[in-house]
């Protein structure tokens, strides 16, 4: 089995990890932003295979119940992170679905229009009308395009990147600054 990528956080206490705002209990808590955001951009530096490893430094121990609870809200943050990306991943690949659609029956009525155009309208007002009719179908098809072509994978990614967070190991350890 490969070595997971470590990625280390050096941090004071162990409720500077989690959002201050948030009221739920320990072991459902949000992360920080900062700390999220932290450990999500060092998840995306390191190569795609292969698990990670967080180590928590910290300056001040922590309490004997913290460091389980601690564990299991990283994993419960980032494995209901993954699920929300899978969400949003199949709500755009249904809008994509839908744009598709609509984009489709836009362009073929614009060919429509443009070829009615070509067979009845001679002349420069008739061409231009005509070929706006046919630039027209075509943009209506950028978004189901941009869609299915390019945002859809970068979502994808980032979801598997949260899984892999939801199963990383985590190691606590006390240093003194």
């Amino acid at each position: 089995m490969a070595t997971p990528h470590l990625i280390e956080l050096r941090i004071r206490e162990l409720t500077q990890l989690f959002n201050s705002m948030d009221p739920t209990p320990f072991h459902h808590k949000d992360l920080d932003p900062d700390a999220e955001e932290f450990i999500v951009s060092w998840a995306l530096e390191h190569p795609r295979n292969g698990e990670f490893q967080i180590a928590i430094h910290l300056v001040q121990p922590p309490a004997a119940d913290e460091v389980g609870l601690a564990r299991e809200a990283i994993h419960n943050y980032f494995a209901y992170r993954a699920e929300h990306a899978q969400r949003e991943l199949r709500q755009m690949l249904q809008r994509g679905r839908v744009s598709l659609a609509i984009g489709l029956v836009f362009l073929a009525a614009c060919l429509l229009i443009a070829d009615f155009i070509a067979q009845h309208g001679r002349g420069t007002f008739y061409t231009v009308v005509r070929e706006s009719f046919t630039i027209g179908g075509w943009v209506a098809m950028w978004r189901p395009m941009e869609i299915f072509l390019y945002d859809w994978w970068p979502l994808r990614h980032r979801r598997r990147i949260y899984e892999k967070l939801s199963r990383a190991e985590v190691r606590l350890q006390y240093a003194r600054a």
